[in-house]
């Protein structure tokens, strides 16, 4: 466990946020520690490493989907980028109105 963020797998290249984490707080992470650009919804996720446009996105040591731009350690990881392995034909939203 890493703050308010949690590692569901070893091998997750992602934390879970277990509550809301207001835009500032600090987080420890391997590669050294990070404050967040923004605050993180609960169940939302940050990168645990830096994630590369491309790579493979981790949860629970398993593919969730692609980062579909460079991704620094401690970003929120959302539909903004990160597209699914799973509907690569469907365009998703968020709850702003912004597709990714």
């Amino acid at each position: 466990m890493t703050g308010p963020f949690l590692l569901l797998h070893p091998d997750d290249n992602v934390l879970v946020a277990r509550a809301t984490a207001p835009e500032g707080t600090e987080v420890a992470l391997e590669t050294g520690a990070v404050r967040l650009s923004q605050s993180i919804p609960m169940a939302h996720k940050i990168a645990r490493q830096p994630i590369a446009a491309g790579d493979t996105v981790r949860k629970y040591g398993m593919p969730i989907g692609i980062a579909t731009a460079d991704i620094a350690a401690g970003s929120h990881v959302h539909v903004h980028n990160l597209r699914s392995g799973y509907t690569p034909s469907v365009v998703l939203q968020d709850a702003d109105g912004r597709t990714g």
